[in-house]
């Protein structure tokens, strides 16, 4: 029997327990095994206006501190604001949040959002960086559960980070001046990156049957949708699981290649280069801001003493080199040699770093229409390394196979940025989720119509996806102030 727990924190938001745990009962009974340390309630409302939806951060009383934390988690990809995405009605249904019982290290988990109300339509959504199953709560969740759709998530199988220390060998520090040492999950032992893919498809599989156990019917479509390393997930889906995946949407998706580009390429030029672009008082004629745009990043934007690029270097640049080196190049001395100073090219042939990029590499073979949605001012994707290199391969892999091939878009947003909550200091940046929405919408459109996708475009700064668009292809100026 699946381990099963009625959560009720507050009744107001619930329905009688009789009517959960018979509604409850009818999606776990078909979901069967795969699930274990269920909570399963009946909301009153499955959006964020219900504190309910989301739980509190370390709220997994079994996890050490930063394990779990979903309530960060879901502003990570969205603007700032209380609630993002509108909201304009509360949606009634069913909330599951659990653990993928058949994951040998115990940290995989598992979302399902099931309205009363249901369109016949499923979205399965990934994850980005290390975060958890309610990293899209406020990007996606709120958006299509509003629609009708049944929501499910999942964390990658893998949990976020816990505190540790320099001497831990598997330790990450949070920038080049931060005392303060993390220590991912991902890198542990039975965490190989191969787990991202092989968890948005478990997570589809198992949402699909807690579908059918909750409306006596299979969904019609199922859509997948991400952000980061979750706009990976969304490729590998549509790339290995066409019969799982109708369509999706690839918003600021991490482009992984041997041969490159990939992260382990692009990050070190940016870390070895920024002391002396700091050092230069930010003057962007420096030897080290242009080493760095030539290593594919976009231009810095400066605003008084601080700017975008000091933001990245502070926050994601030297802590996501040392997470990707220590799971995919663990031999390597991270802080003794350097995480600058690191040549990926160098070490293939003195690691396995290759191979280990290579195994969960995205092809670009493409078996359901897809769009990707970048923004040009990414400093950590930049998008001629990661969003046009997959448009690249994509391109590559469809050339030499016949027949008629899934649509594939690439939306570029002008001035559009990685982090979105960065507009609230550099206000030139453009918000990239209301298009990545508008662009969920047309391919389900496309989908389910046949309605013709735009074709791939420049969305200029303060614009939209057009169908006769201004700017086709990829734009001419990554920055417009």
């Amino acid at each position: 029997m699946t381990p099963r727990r009625w959560i009720l924190p507050a009744l107001a938001a619930l329905v009688p327990l009789s009517a959960a745990a018979s509604r409850c009962d009818d999606v776990l009974k078909r979901i069967g095994s795969s699930l274990a340390d269920v909570t399963c309630f009946e909301s009153a409302d499955l959006t964020t206006n219900n504190p309910l939806t989301t739980p509190p951060n370390n709220s997994i009383p079994t996890l050490p501190p930063f394990a779990f934390t979903p309530v960060t988690d879901r502003a990570v990809i969205a603007p700032s604001g209380a609630h993002p995405t509108p909201i304009t009605h509360a949606v009634p249904g069913v909330q599951i949040d659990a653990r993928i019982a058949s994951d040998a290290t115990g940290e995989a988990r598992f979302l399902l959002r099931l309205p009363n109300d249901w369109n016949g339509r499923l979205v399965v959504a990934g994850a980005s960086g290390t975060r958890s199953e309610f990293n899209g709560d406020f990007a996606w969740s709120d958006y299509v559960v509003q629609k009708g759709y049944a929501y499910a998530s999942q964390n990658k199988g893998v949990l976020n980070l816990k505190l540790s220390t320099a001497a831990d060998p598997l330790a990450c520090r949070l920038n080049p001046a931060s005392p303060v040492f993390v220590r991912f999950y991902d890198n542990e032992d039975g965490q190989p990156f191969t787990r991202w893919a092989q968890y948005m498809v478990i997570g589809a599989q198992i949402a699909r049957e807690g579908v059918k156990g909750a409306y006596g019917d299979w969904p019609k479509y199922t859509y997948a949708v991400g952000t980061s390393n979750g706009g990976y997930q969304v490729r590998r889906a549509v790339e290995l699981a066409p019969k799982l995946f109708d369509g999706g949407i690839d918003w600021e998706g991490t482009f992984v290649d041997a041969p490159g580009p990939n992260i382990l390429m692009d990050l070190p030029p940016a870390i070895l280069n920024f002391p002396d672009y700091a050092a230069s008082g930010l003057d962007p004629n420096s030897t080290a801001a242009k080493n760095i745009r030539l290593a594919g990043y976009p231009p810095d934007i400066v605003s008084g003493t601080n700017s975008m690029w000091t933001n990245y270097s502070n926050q994601f640049w030297e802590v996501t080199q040392c997470q990707w080196q220590k799971r995919l190049d663990p031999t390597y001395d991270t802080y003794g040699s350097g995480t600058g100073t690191y040549n990926y090219f160098a070490r293939l042939a003195a690691s396995d770093v290759g191979a280990n990029m290579a195994s969960f590499a995205t092809t670009g073979a493409i078996q359901a229409p897809l769009i990707t949605i970048a923004g040009t001012m990414d400093a950590l994707l930049p998008i001629n390394h990661h969003a046009r290199a997959y448009a690249r391969n994509v391109a590559a892999a469809l050339e030499g196979t016949p027949g008629k091939h899934p649509d594939y878009r690439l939306y570029e947003v002008q001035n559009g940025n990685h982090i979105e909550t960065y507009k609230d200091t550099f206000p030139q940046l453009e918000l990239i989720m209301p298009h990545a929405q508008h662009a969920f919408d047309l391919m389900v459109e496309h989908v389910e119509g046949g309605v013709a996708l735009p074709p791939d475009q420049c969305i200029p700064h303060g614009g939209a996806i057009a169908a006769a668009p201004s700017q086709p292809g990829h734009c001419a100026e990554l920055f417009v102030p």
